[in-house]
């Protein structure tokens, strides 16, 4: 592959001035637009200037150590390895000398399809493909070209292998060669290794954060200190939209360590020495609330309002045929519900901020480089080059830390530039649980008809769920005619519904206090758990193996029939299980992969234990295997607490969850076996981080039907099983 670049003599010298003594890569693909979300491209050539061409940058250091700049942010999805072995491979170097740095927050990092500096949509692997590959490519390319002029041979009779050119019997170190390499002309192509060459990509590779994390010295948000560092807290309204209406901070002060106290416009932040201080002065805070609208918000009645808008004409998201033409032989109904679920990563939101004179320092595990520190500046009246992100290892993110809002990185600059003093402004878990931006709860009713074969002949869906694109930058390209596109993932675009010549699927979208975000898997997260199951309920209708049943629906989707067949087989589909053990299997497409499971699950006077689970995936390419292993068994973890016990529900307007004890995740005596497989393919590459998440909770609930008889339409189990 010869794959052209787009970069001036003057912009590489001008990148090389920043190192001493080393080499800096600045790497671009023109072409990279292709990679744009549905909608995209038109808001790009509308307001080019908006989204510059993505840059990012390789520094080879004359000790011979390779730095890798990390366009996105390292939250225990591994891209902390896997990027560098992109680079890598077509630079031969040396692992051993590999060096990672979270890039800067700067234009030149945006995302190749999403056009701001974002982690997220489990993208980030096949977003950089080419353009770190090219990285590599380049670099070799030009420290091949001072070699030869160091041996004073032609650079076609040299050769490159772990951090060395080699010419016959000599060799010379890249280190030695990056400031000769500096000053060459860069190449207007360059030719990528073939897939039968790679000696990395493919290959199971150890992490390079891995030593960091065990031994402590990696670093978080919550890890941040520097003299002059105060810690805040701030009381937020107890309901959503609420506002202060007076508050007395007296006893606050009494605290030993607190500082100050100020308003800002998310709450009251008490301003201290350290974190005890600050919690404990909040907790003294006396504050009056003007609650608003939010107050009368309760559970049960939104959805009853769910329903009653779901029993009107709702926007069209898919149609085909005439769902009332077709006479089925059988009707089978149901209606799922779904609740909001919050993010709850291990490290609770926290974010440090610096205001000088000329600019702003901020230290943050974030998701959204580019929206923080647009918010940022604009609070500050300063021009977004002016602040600087310093990102740190995140614990955990799940679309939390990448909020178009920009809500904790905004108030934390708030709260510095009232207090006046650098402050890193840190969320317990509970203001974690309860602080908003949740995965909308959602309502699923389905009607289908069956034909005389079982097979279905009319499928009418309709959805009712908040959008979380509303309001947000992505608004005007991803709702189309009212509909949000990730409101409906999964079920509009399902393989089973399009496959039925009689259909219809409809959203509503009401309008709440209750702030709204992507969680893991988006709207996969539902939409996979009720239609996998729909599936299971149509198969058992029909008097058919649910296994055969989807083979037969699927039998013109190959991807998705291979990881099908794969799971099967690997579990052993159809054979004996221990005593008391049924099984249940999924298999749903999101982010570009196709993931199979078959959970192995017993019940046991309303307790459900999953023993084992089988997981099968399609990704295309895998570049590291060790990674997406690791991706496929956090997702379980991941997916299997919130089946199990994950909800948000509120009462008078507030949250009635507050931390681990009632906002249940995973325990690890109840984590399963894991057994992951996957499927070789040569198809284009998909994610790894989100895929195996959604199809999770139907293949558990699928076997609880098998166990039990009784069919799972709500989650969590807990409550159904209760």
């Amino acid at each position: 592959m010869t794959a052209p670049l787009n970069i001036s003599r003057r912009t590489f010298i001008k990148a090389s001035a920043l190192v001493v003594g080393g080499l800096v890569i600045a790497f671009s693909i023109p072409q990279a637009k292709r990679f744009l979300l549905p909608g995209a491209q038109d808001v790009a050539n509308k307001d080019a200037a908006k989204l510059p061409e993505p840059n990012a940058f390789l520094r080879i250091g004359t000790d011979n150590t390779i730095t890798v700049m990390l366009a996105h942010s390292e939250m225990g999805q591994s891209i902390w390895t896997t990027l560098p072995m992109l680079i890598a491979e077509e630079l031969d170097a040396d692992w051993s000398k590999i060096k990672v740095e979270h890039a800067k927050a700067a234009p030149e990092y945006v995302h190749t399809a999403y056009g701001i500096q974002i982690t997220g949509g489990s993208s980030t692997t096949w977003s950089e493909f080419d353009r770190y590959r090219q990285a590599g490519a380049l670099t070799r390319a030009l420290l091949v070209a001072a070699a030869a002029e160091e041996f004073g041979v032609a650079a076609e009779t040299l050769r490159t292998e772990d951090g060395f050119v080699i010419s016959g019997d000599k060799k010379i170190s890249y280190g030695e060669l990056a400031e000769r390499a500096a000053g060459l002309d860069t190449p207007k192509a360059v030719t990528l290794k073939q897939p039968k060459d790679w000696k990395i990509i493919g290959k199971a590779t150890k992490r390079l954060d891995g030593p960091e994390k065990i031994n402590g010295t990696a670093i978080f948000g919550q890890d941040i200190h520097f003299d002059g560092l105060k810690i805040a807290m701030v009381a937020r309204s107890p309901v959503f939209g609420g506002t202060v209406k007076s508050y007395d901070a007296s006893a606050a002060k009494q605290i030993k360590g607190v500082q100050n106290v100020v308003q800002v416009p998310t709450g009251v932040a008490v301003i201290a020495d350290h974190y005890w201080a600050a919690k404990q002065g909040r907790d003294a805070l006396k504050v009056e609330w003007d609650l608003g609208a939010g107050a009368s918000l309760d559970t049960p009645a939104m959805l009853a309002q769910y329903r009653e808008l779901a029993a009107r004409p709702g926007a069209t998201a898919a149609q085909a045929g005439d769902v009332n033409a077709a006479k089925p032989a059988k009707i089978v109904e149901a209606e799922y519900v779904l609740p909001f679920l919050a993010h709850s990563p291990m490290e609770p939101l926290n974010c440090a901020v610096k205001i000088s004179d000329d600019g702003c320092e901020i230290w943050t595990g974030t998701q959204m480089q580019t929206t923080d520190q647009q918010a940022a500046a604009k609070i500050l009246g300063l021009k977004p080059e002016q602040v600087k992100i310093h990102t740190v290892f995140l614990g955990g993110g799940f679309g939390r830390r990448a909020n178009p809002a920009a809500d904790f990185v905004s108030e934390a600059v708030q709260v510095a530039k009232a207090a006046g003093v650098p402050v890193k402004t840190v969320w317990s878990r509970e203001d974690d649980v309860k602080g908003g931006y949740y995965r909308p709860m959602f309502l699923h009713q389905a009607k289908i008809g069956l034909a005389e074969d079982g097979m279905p002949s009319s499928w009418q869906h309709v959805e009712v769920g908040q959008s979380i694109m509303v309001g947000t930058p992505f608004e005007q390209f991803m709702i189309k005619d009212g509909v949000d596109a990730t409101s409906v993932e999964g079920v509009a675009d399902s393989p089973y519904v399009k496959g039925v010549a009689n259909h219809h699927v409809s959203l509503h979208t009401p309008k709440s206090p209750i702030p709204v975000l992507w969680w893991r898997s988006v709207g996969h997260s539902h939409s996979a758990f009720v239609m996998e199951s729909l599936i299971d309920e149509l198969a058992h209708a029909a008097g058919k193996d649910t296994l055969e049943y989807r083979r037969t629906l699927l039998k013109d989707h190959p991807r998705h029939l291979a990881a099908l067949n794969l799971a099967a087989e690997k579990a052993g589909w159809g054979k004996p299980l221990p005593k008391g053990v049924f099984r249940g299997i999924a298999v749903h497409e999101s982010f570009g992969s196709y993931v199979a499971q078959v959970a192995e699950v017993s019940v046991n006077k309303g307790a459900v234990k999953v023993h084992r689970v089988v997981c099968a995936i399609d990704c295309g390419l895998s570049v590291n295997p060790d990674s997406l292993v690791a991706q496929m068994e956090s997702s379980v973890a991941f997916g299997l607490g919130a089946a199990l016990q994950s909800k948000i529900t509120f009462k008078d307007g507030m949250v009635e969850q507050s931390n681990f004890h009632d906002y249940n995740v995973l325990r690890m005596a109840d984590m399963p076996k894991v057994e992951v497989h996957i499927v070789p393919s040569t198809e284009k590459m998909g994610g790894v981080g989100e895929p195996a998440v959604p199809p999770l909770a139907p293949a558990v609930t699928n076997a609880i039907f098998a166990a039990t008889g009784k069919r799972i339409r709500s989650l969590p189990i807990a409550d159904q099983l209760a």
